[in-house]
Parts: structure tokens; C-alpha cells; sequence
């Protein structure tokens, strides 16, 4: 009989997993990693509003353990503290703090999920690890959940390639619906449970937790184009490429968005929005799932549509699109595809060929 451990998040995705896994045959173990910090959240405190509306919370545990009796398997959690702080949260705020917008996700199934804990159920002589990500796989090949709405393979591009023979998606092949409807049949308690919508290491808002572990300093809104100063930011790390609200610019009439974010200076330049177009991107960290073709399709963010690009060196990585992309935000990931198939993505480093011809507004220099 084959075993797996499954990653169970609290929700209704891994739960179902879990259910569908054992009815298949497996040998089913149940384990959470839990990331969060010794001392209660601001949500468990008496009189406070709930802040810990994520997966893989103190809330989340419990009903992760309730699904697990309910299955009658056996169900860990696992201590993964100070492999999350290393691996994630300390290069995520590294990131924010020179002016990048990671994707923590993403991060998080290369070294946690498909790294760390992959080989931890190796060492337990456990034969796969499955997820609730909607994600079909077939033979070594990952392709995009049928769920249009709920594909998840954008946060799968860094999946170590030595790692697919042993991974398992049970519930790509289905759509949300039906994902709550086998939990609400089999009497799952999670099958209601809303979507988790929160970064799991931040209970509350995103600016609460950077303003809190970065300390920002205001500094001048610089005129990309111009040199003046406009306005006063919050502080450089708190902004990213692309972003309007929030600037205080709605009383000058311009329509401004962030064009680039200089930590060093403290500087966040601003501009039209045609400056946040951009005709390629430079990449780094290429994690290659599948043969790269000269034309892929490429997808710079999670909620936008891929669009056709040419590769023009792998070494270092470059990208010229078919038409304009908006908003190609250095530490965001840039996802390849072909079709429906996952072939792999990089860290965007910069996006490249602006239609303004504004390529690095650090470069300019104001009083």
C-alpha cells in the first residue's frame, strides 16, 4: 500500500484531498506545519476582531484535527518555526526592504512544502506528499487546474523538478463546487470554511506587519519624468511598482502611479501610467520543469492573463512580450507556459524595454 502524508491547511481543499487519497487506497497521514509564533495572536484575546483569517493558524489546527478523526487517520503537527523564518519570512522582508514585491507562496512550495517537508515524509518512509493546490498532474508534468478560477500552478513554478515523481493533487481535476460538495457528502467539518485570504505569517493587514518589522521612514514622492518632488511617502519599503492608491496625489489632479522604488535613498518615484508598461523583463532564479521553447506564454501575476513572449537569453534571463505588459514588479514571479502545461518561471528582476523609455528612475537625480 502506497502512504502519503498529506498537508492539511485547515480548509476545505486539503481536507478533501485527505478524503479523496483514502478512498483511493492510500495510506493517509495528516500533518500541519505550524509557522505561527508561541505568543497568542491579537485575534484571540478577549474584546479584539479575529485577525488570524488564514490557512495554518492555532483556528486552522483545530479543525485540520477534526477532519483527520473524522477520516480516522492519523494527523502531526509539525514544528516548522524556524524553518519558515529562515526560508520565508526573513527574504520576504529582505525583499520589501530593497524594494521588491515577493511572492511568498511560491517560496513557500519550493523550500517548505516540496522541500523540507517532502524530505521530512521521505525519512518517515512515506511515499508522497499531496496538497489541496489545483493542480493536474500527469506522468512529471504539472498542468493548470480545471478549475479555471481556482488554478494554482502560478505558485508552483519553483517546484524542484527532482521532487515531481512524488507529489500528488487530488483535487485539481475539480472545480471549487464540487470540492465542497464531496466535503459536505463525506460530513467534512471544513466544508464550509471560507477562503483563507491572509498571508499566513500576518494576522492583519500587510502594512500593519511591514511597518512593524521594518521601522519605514518618510521620504520625498518623486516626478519620474521631472525631478520635482510631489508628495511624502510613508516609507520606500511600503510601496510597490504600479500602485495608485495611497500616494496623496488626488489633490494635485495628476494621475500618478509608482514607477520605482529606491530603499537606499528612501525615494519612491512616481508617473503616468504608461511608465508601468513594460515590453519584456530580466529574470533570475530559473527553476525549468520542462524544456523552454523560443516563444512561450509568460504570467507575471497571479490574476492576469499570460501573454506570448519570445525568449531571448536564458543566461541571463530576458523576455521581450508580444505587446505591453502593465505593472513587471521586480520580485513577483514570472510563470512559462505552453498551453495548459507548467514549464517552470524566475524572479522578476526588472522589467525591461519601458514604454517611456524610463528604465530605472533611480538613475535620476533631484533637489
Amino acid at each position: 500500500m502506497k502512504r502519503v502524508l498529506v498537508a492539511m491547511s485547515g480548509g476545505v481543499d486539503s481536507s478533501v484531498a485527505a478524503l479523496l487519497l483514502k478512498e483511493a487506497g492510500y495510506e493517509v497521514v495528516g500533518a500541519m506545519m505550524r509557522f505561527w509564533p508561541d505568543l497568542p495572536p491579537p485575534s484571540l484575546e478577549a474584546g479584539k476582531p479575529r485577525a488570524w483569517e488564514s490557512c495554518c493558524t492555532p483556528d486552522a489546527a483545530y479543525e485540520a484535527r477534526r477532519v483527520a478523526d473524522r477520516l480516522g487517520i492519523p494527523f502531526y503537527l509539525l514544528d516548522y518555526r524556524e524553518v519558515f523564518e529562515e526560508e520565508i519570512i526573513s527574504p520576504f522582508l529582505q525583499d520589501y526592504a530593497q524594494g521588491r514585491t515577493p511572492n511568498p507562496c511560491a517560496r513557500c512550495n519550493t523550500f517548505v512544502k516540496f522541500g523540507a517537508l517532502l524530505k521530512q515524509a521521505r525519512r518517515l518512509g512515506l511515499d508522497y506528499v499531496a496538497t489541496g493546490h489545483y493542480v493536474r498532474k500527469e506522468g512529471l508534468a504539472l498542468l493548470r487546474g480545471l478549475d479555471p478560477n481556482k488554478d494554482q500552478t502560478y505558485f508552483l513554478w519553483g517546484t524542484p523538478k527532482e521532487a515531481l515523481p512524488h507529489l500528488l493533487f487530488p483535487v485539481g481535476g475539480l472545480t471549487k463546487p464540487e470540492v465542497r460538495a464531496l466535503a459536505e457528502k463525506a460530513g467534512l467539518p471544513t466544508a464550509r470554511r471560507p477562503e483563507s485570504q491572509n498571508l499566513c505569517f500576518v494576522a492583519g493587514d500587510l502594512k500593519g506587519f511591514l511597518k512593524e518589522r521594518l521601522k519605514p521612514r518618510p521620504g520625498p514622492l518623486v516626478d519620474a519624468l521631472t525631478g520635482e518632488v510631489v508628495g511624502e511617502h510613508e516609507g520606500a519599503s511600503l510601496y510597490t511598482l504600479g500602485q495608485r492608491k495611497g500616494l496623496g496625489l488626488y489633490k494635485t489632479h495628476l494621475e500618478r502611479y509608482v514607477v520605482g522604488v529606491d530603499p537606499e535613498r528612501n525615494v519612491v518615484y512616481v508617473g503616468p501610467k504608461e511608465a508601468c508598461y513594460f515590453e519584456g523583463l530580466e529574470g533570475e532564479g530559473l527553476n525549468l520543469l520542462a524544456e523552454l521553447p523560443e516563444e512561450v506564454e509568460v504570467q507575471v501575476r497571479y490574476r492576469t492573463p499570460p501573454v506570448r513572449a519570445k525568449v531571448e537569453s536564458l543566461s541571463p534571463l530576458r523576455l521581450r512580450f508580444a505587446h505591453p505588459v502593465f505593472a513587471v514588479t521586480p520580485g513577483q514571479s514570472a510563470v512559462f507556459y505552453r498551453g495548459e502545461r507548467l514549464l517552470g518561471g524566475a524572479v522578476i528582476r526588472r522589467g525591461l524595454y519601458n514604454l517611456t523609455g524610463l528604465e530605472d528612475p533611480r538613475a535620476l537625480t533631484f533637489s
